[in-house]
């Protein structure tokens, strides 16, 4: 497996030469000061890709190249939209850089209600406490119907949670929730967030699986003549959220869209973090069925909780067999021959991370440690 690590480009208060120093070969990179569904410039992703080159390492994937909202609402003439990621594609393969990945959620990307959340035995990491996310959806958007959505004892904590919360912590969770939006320039106050929403009434799975199939019917053709594949990302968490519907989010799910379009250009992207966080996935089971559609492999874990809550744990802690998953993977590369790329997906801020100020969730401390224990596994198992 190639050893990569995500990087913000000019937006990262990680340097390319500090990554040197994690052993990592690969760079997982995008340009996100660039507009959602305008033309990635070949001259732009030339001068990216020759300063990553500079530094000794491979451009090994696009994390991601965002697709525009109206696509997944399906709303008016798409054409230009389309043909405009196509040109993206076209640009990104002629500079050599041909894995791309993307996601298909509506509005919001990963979400999390908590970014420091105290680990056990020092650090801080990513939570998701359902009963915070079910305050702000009933209490705070007035999303009454979120209330069939959420655990009887989420809702009971929700309803204390709103009584004793200051609106310092209203703020700050907004901003948590607001935060895994590293590419976007819209972030959303609570109004705003009401408006963008009304933009997705009556949207329900199908129509957004219709949306969906469509996208790929207009771009899989292309990134097959390109050499390009495409993986999209899971749903992060693996559920409908503020009435939004979510259509990756188990293996029914990846089945259809592997389906719809039946490529090799069309893959995933093997999220252990995204996946694991839905109770019902059984994550090496679906490592096995889908490593021959795997492009790229996101590597973390979470640990759950009974009521829909979920924190990210040590890499090798929680509730995902990581060795299992990891070992599926190696199989697949030493039948085929081919290298997936993979990255220590997110981290605990531990030591010198806390204060540093570097995305939420991507640490370097907490990811170089990660990187090392997938490392580790890697070495054990390929010596089996």
């Amino acid at each position: 497996m190639i050893e990569s690590w995500r990087w913000y480009g000019p937006f990262d208060k990680i340097t390319l030469p500090q990554i040197a120093q994690t052993g990592a070969t690969g760079i997982v990179t995008a340009l996100h000061e660039i507009a959602y569904g305008e033309v990635w410039p070949q001259e732009v992703i030339a001068a990216r890709n020759a300063e990553i080159r500079a530094a000794g390492f491979d451009w090994v994937v696009v994390e991601s190249l965002p697709i525009h909202e109206r696509i997944k609402r399906g709303e008016g003439d798409l054409s230009q939209l389309f043909a405009n990621y196509r040109q993206s594609m076209a640009n990104l393969a002629a500079n050599g850089v041909t894995t791309i990945c993307y996601n298909f959620m509506p509005l919001l990307d990963w979400t999390r209600t908590d970014l420091a959340a105290p680990v056990a035995r020092g650090g801080t990491c990513l939570r998701f406490e359902a009963a915070k996310m079910a305050a702000f959806e009933l209490y705070m958007l007035g999303r009454a119907e979120a209330e069939a959505e959420y655990t009887p004892v989420a809702l009971q904590k929700a309803a204390i949670w709103h009584q004793q919360a200051t609106e310092d912590d209203k703020q700050t969770l907004l901003h948590s929730i607001m935060s895994g939006l590293p590419g976007a320039y819209d972030r959303y106050d609570i109004a705003g967030l009401k408006t963008a929403l009304r933009g997705y009434a009556g949207l329900g799975q199908e129509d957004l699986r219709a949306n969906y199939r469509r996208f790929l019917q207009e771009v899989v053709p292309a990134a097959e003549d390109l050499g390009v594949k495409l993986c999209v990302h899971p749903d992060d968490p693996p559920r409908d959220i503020l009435g939004l519907p979510r259509i990756v989010s188990d293996a029914e799910d990846i089945d259809f869209i592997l389906k719809a379009v039946d490529s090799p250009a069309n893959g995933l992207t093997f999220c252990t973090g995204s996946l694991g966080a839905n109770p019902a996935n059984d994550l090496p089971a679906m490592a096995r069925r889908f490593a021959h559609r795997t492009h790229f492999a996101h590597l973390r874990n979470v640990r759950k909780d009974p009521d829909g809550s979920f924190e990210e744990a040590a890499h090798l802690e929680g509730d995902t067999n990581m060795p299992a998953v990891i070992a599926a993977f190696l199989d697949e590369e030493a039948a085929t021959g081919r290298a997936i790329p993979l990255r220590p997906d997110h981290g605990h801020e531990l030591l010198d991370d806390i204060g540093r100020g570097t995305h939420p969730g991507y640490p370097l401390v907490g990811r170089l440690r990660g990187l090392a224990e997938l490392r580790g596994v890697i070495a054990g198992l390929q010596h089996r």
